[in-house]
C-alpha cells in the first residue's frame, strides 16, 4: 500500500507539472526541474513585455476614446455641425468608416501574441501599397464583446463610397476656392477655423483615378505630417509614412517630376531598404534622368485637370469665390439692396429683402424668404409636393409671385431639402432645361 500511494502521488505530480514537456521526465531528476525554474523565468519575461506592449495598446485605444468623446462634446453641439461644415462632414465619415475599423481590428493586439522571433508570424510589413483595409488574416480583436457591439451597427456605417465621395467633395471645394490642403488640414474653411485639424484622407481616391493633380498636394501634406510626427503610427491611421512616400513619389512620376520621385524613393529606402520593387523604381528613374536631363520646377508644375466646360466652370467658380461679396458692389454701383415685389398684390404688405448680386448672369439672393418654422417643417422630407405638407404649398406660391414662375409640377422639380452632399457633390450644371428635345424641354412643350 505504501508503494502504491507513492506511485499515485508521481502521477499526481506529472499531471499538475510535466504536461509541457516531451518527454515527461523532469520528476525523474532535480536538475530538470532546476530547469523548469529557468523556463519559468522566461515566461515571466515573455509576460512582462506582453504586458508592456497591451498597455501601450489600451492608452492608444484610451487617447482614441478621449479625442471622439471629445467631438461629441464640444464640436458636434448641434445636429445640423456636420452638415454645415463639410470638414466636420468628412472627418466623420473617414472616422466610422476607417478608423474605428482600425482600433476594433487592431494589428497591435495580434501583433503581441505572435511569435517576435522573426518567422512566418513576423508582423505584416506596411512598406508595399496597402489595400485599404489591414489583410483579413491579420486582424485582431481588443475584445470580443467590442467586436460584437461593433458589428450591430455596422450596416449604419459609412461605406467606401461614402469616402470617397466626401473626399471628392473636399478636393472640389478645394478647387472652386482655391484653398491649400495646408489649411484644410488644420480645419480652416473660409477664414473660420473649427479648432479640429483633420486627418489626411487615404491617397486611394485621387490616386486610383490617377488624379495625380490632387494626390500630389494631398499626399505632400500627409508625409510632411509623417515627417513631423517622426514617422509615429497610430492605430487608426490607415496608411504609415512609407505608404505617403511610395504613392507620393510614384504621382510626382506621372507628373513628369522624376528627380524629386528618385529623392522620394530613396528616402523611402531608408525605412524600408529591403523593398525590391522600390529599388527597382530608383533604377528606373535613374535610367531615365540619365537618359534626359530634369525639367525645370516650371516646366513640371502641377497643372489642374481641364474642363469640357471651362468657361462655364470658370464663371461659376467666380460667382463661389466672390459670393458677391460687398467689395463687388464699390465696383459695380448698378448692384443695390431693396424691398420687392415684383408688382404682385400678395407681396405689397410683405416685400421680400432682395440683394442683386451679379447682373451678368444676373444672381439675386432673398433675404430671410423662409421662417425657421417654415424650414424646420421642410426638413421632414427631401423631395416635398406641395401636397407633403401646407408649408410647401406656402412656399410655392410665394416663390411664384416673387419671379412670375410656375413652380408647380411638372414646370418645376420638387423642392429639394440637404440633398447636394458634401462640396455641392455635382459638379457645375444647368438646373434648366437646355434644348427642347430634353426630357424638361418635351415636359414644357404646350
Amino acid at each position: 500500500m505504501k508503494y502504491s500511494t507513492c506511485v499515485c502521488f508521481s502521477w499526481s505530480l506529472l499531471t499538475v507539472a510535466v504536461i509541457p514537456v516531451s518527454l515527461g521526465e523532469m520528476y525523474t531528476s532535480l536538475l530538470n526541474v532546476k530547469q523548469a525554474i529557468s523556463v519559468e523565468r522566461k515566461l515571466i519575461d515573455y509576460l512582462k513585455t506582453y504586458i508592456d506592449h497591451e498597455s501601450e495598446r489600451l492608452e492608444d485605444v484610451k487617447r482614441f476614446y478621449a479625442k471622439v468623446s471629445g467631438l461629441h462634446t464640444e464640436l458636434y453641439k448641434g445636429p445640423a455641425t456636420a452638415m454645415a461644415n463639410p470638414l466636420v462632414a468628412f472627418t466623420l465619415i473617414k472616422r466610422l468608416h476607417s478608423e474605428w475599423l482600425n482600433v476594433v481590428h487592431s494589428n497591435e493586439a495580434q501583433e503581441n501574441t505572435q511569435d517576435t522571433s522573426g518567422g512566418d508570424n513576423a508582423p505584416y510589413s506596411c512598406s508595399q501599397l496597402s489595400p485599404p483595409n489591414p489583410p483579413t488574416h491579420l486582424l485582431a480583436l481588443c475584445c470580443p464583446a467590442l467586436r460584437s457591439s461593433y458589428e450591430k451597427e455596422e450596416a449604419d456605417l459609412p461605406k467606401l463610397e461614402d469616402l470617397q465621395g466626401a473626399a471628392k467633395g473636399l478636393m472640389r471645394l478645394q478647387d472652386v476656392y482655391v484653398l491649400q490642403v495646408a489649411s484644410l488640414v488644420r480645419g480652416l474653411f473660409q477664414r473660420v477655423t473649427e479648432g479640429q485639424p483633420i486627418d489626411i484622407y487615404r491617397p486611394a481616391v485621387a490616386y486610383e483615378q490617377q488624379d495625380y493633380y490632387h494626390s500630389v498636394q494631398w499626399l505632400e501634406e500627409s508625409v510632411r505630417l509623417f515627417r513631423g510626427a517622426g514617422g509615429e503610427w497610430i492605430p487608426e491611421n490607415a496608411g504609415t509614412l512609407e505608404d505617403a512616400l511610395d504613392h507620393l513619389a510614384f504621382s510626382h512620376f506621372k507628373t513628369g517630376n522624376i528627380s524629386y520621385a528618385l529623392s522620394l524613393s530613396q528616402e523611402l529606402l531608408h525605412h524600408d531598404p529591403m523593398n525590391g520593387r522600390v529599388l527597382q523604381n530608383v533604377e528606373k528613374y535613374e535610367r531615365l534622368l540619365f537618359r534626359s536631363p530634369p525639367l525645370s520646377i516650371t516646366d513640371h508644375g502641377l497643372k489642374r485637370p481641364t474642363s469640357n466646360n471651362l468657361r462655364t466652370r470658370d464663371t461659376y467658380e467666380t460667382l463661389c469665390q466672390t459670393q458677391g461679396s460687398q467689395q463687388m458692389h464699390f465696383k459695380n454701383p448698378r448692384l443695390f439692396c431693396d424691398f420687392f415685389t415684383n408688382g404682385n398684390p400678395g407681396l405689397l404688405l410683405l416685400p421680400v429683402r432682395r440683394e442683386v448680386l451679379s447682373l451678368q448672369p444676373y444672381v439675386v439672393l432673398y433675404h430671410n424668404f423662409i421662417t425657421d418654422t417654415e424650414a424646420e417643417d421642410i426638413k421632414t422630407t427631401a423631395h416635398a409636393g406641395d401636397s407633403a405638407h401646407s408649408t410647401v404649398g406656402k412656399l410655392d406660391q410665394k416663390i411664384s409671385m416673387l419671379t412670375g414662375l410656375n413652380v408647380k409640377h411638372p414646370y418645376g422639380e420638387y423642392l429639394q431639402v440637404v440633398n447636394y452632399g458634401i462640396g455641392g457633390h455635382y459638379e457645375p450644371h444647368f438646373d434648366h432645361a437646355t434644348s427642347p428635345s430634353s426630357p424638361v424641354g418635351k415636359q414644357m412643350d404646350p
